[in-house]
């Protein structure tokens, strides 16, 4: 049951992690709804434990496997996907895990997930653009393996995932900052979220400028590779999340003048950039649909469709609480509504493939015997 477990199975994790999230700080607060988050936060928990022990120890008797997933030109990019699982886990914490083991015990789990989730968020956005840059696409093709062989049609959402976990690092430490001590800590605190920021924006700008490209001008891709589009609304999701977040808790750091003005440049910036993201939106739901009624096996990818949607919700749901807008209250209430059909499908399907049926964690064709 352990041989095929990739890094992307930690994706099941953040899409079930974000649902949580994003109920604790939506503008419609029904009765029942932060307990049913609460209860979700209990899950993606849980499920960050089950894969974590499996991922040790398919790595250590199946050593050889595990090693090949970063030459592996599709999976090494998901080598993204744990970093952010323990940041989104963590702010759950913080969020609703401190009703259930107190605000105490919920910053210190915090704070350990989203130090080391930020670690190997960085070494992620670091080591695989590095491998990425230096390939050897001739050395590699004669071993049969033609691992980052980045051709003009190789470009796809996946490329997003190892550059995305710095801006998770952004919003979540912004959670973190009013916990962190007064004067210079929080300083450094607030300056390396905004670096993050920075790091992972430019850096989605530019693969999400490659992505376009491919699609204007080569081809959709593999109808199993579809969901990944909507990896993309991921960082710009994640991007009005952070840059609101810290401009809400800039009064912790800098004096008033500069805290309005960090807070205000959350709206500039996140108002414009909710308006990309609506209309990506809109070419997912049609290049899905089209996909679909030709047929979309279901995958792993289809997380895809959870997490980013999720990172939209919160958001908007920032947007709204700093302008006061009834329409972007509504419109989170929309997007989380959409969000959860998602997570609901999703999560039935790879429990069915997984648990019912198997499949999802059946080897591949010839895995290398456990490790002695």
């Amino acid at each position: 049951m352990v041989s095929n477990i990739t890094p992307n199975w930690y994706a099941s994790v953040m899409g079930t992690g974000i649902v949580a999230n994003a109920s604790a700080t939506l503008p419609l607060q029904f009765p029942g709804l932060r307990v049913a988050g609460t209860v979700v936060w209990v899950a993606a928990s849980a499920l960050l434990i089950v894969l974590t022990v499996a991922t040790v120890l398919h790595w250590m008797r199946f050593r050889a496997t595990a090693l090949s997933h970063h030459r592996h030109a599709v999976m090494a990019h998901f080598y993204g996907a744990p970093p952010m699982a323990l940041l989104t886990v963590g702010a759950g914490t913080l969020l609703l895990g401190k009703d259930v083991v107190g605000e105490a015990a919920a910053v210190t789990i915090d704070a350990t997930l989203w130090t080391l989730g930020t670690v190997l968020g960085l070494l992620s956005a670091v080591a695989i653009p590095y491998l990425t840059f230096t390939r050897q696409a001739g050395a590699d093709d004669r071993a049969g393996d033609s691992a980052h062989n980045a051709a003009g049609d190789s470009a796809f959402g996946g490329w997003l995932m190892p550059v995305v976990p710095p801006m998770v690092s952004a919003a979540t430490g912004a959670l973190l900052l009013p916990y962190v001590p007064a004067g210079q800590p929080r300083l450094t605190m607030l300056l390396f979220c905004y670096g993050m920021f920075g790091l992972s924006l430019l850096a989605s700008l530019i693969i999400i400028t490659l992505i376009w490209a491919r699609l204007a001008r080569l081809s959709i891709g593999a109808a199993a590779m579809v969901p990944t589009l909507w990896i993309v609304l991921g960082p710009l999701g994640q991007s009005i999340t952070a840059v609101n977040l810290l401009g809400g808790n800039a009064h912790l750091v800098v004096d008033p003048m500069w805290a309005h003005a960090l807070e205000l440049f959350g709206v500039v910036y996140g108002v414009p950039v909710l308006g990309f993201a609506l209309l990506w939106g809109a070419l997912a739901i049609g290049i899905t649909v089209r996909t679909a009624r030709i047929g979309m096996p279901f995958a792993l990818t289809w997380w895809s469709f959870t997490f980013p949607v999720g990172t939209c919700v919160t958001g908007v749901t920032a947007l709204a609480l700093h302008t006061g807008s009834d329409a972007l209250d509504v419109l989170a209430v929309v997007l989380f509504a959409g969000l959860v059909a998602a997570w609901g499908i999703v999560a039935t399907r790879t429990f069915h493939g997984a648990i019912v049926r198997g499949t999802l964690l059946a080897p591949p064709a010839s895995v290398p015997a456990p490790a002695s």
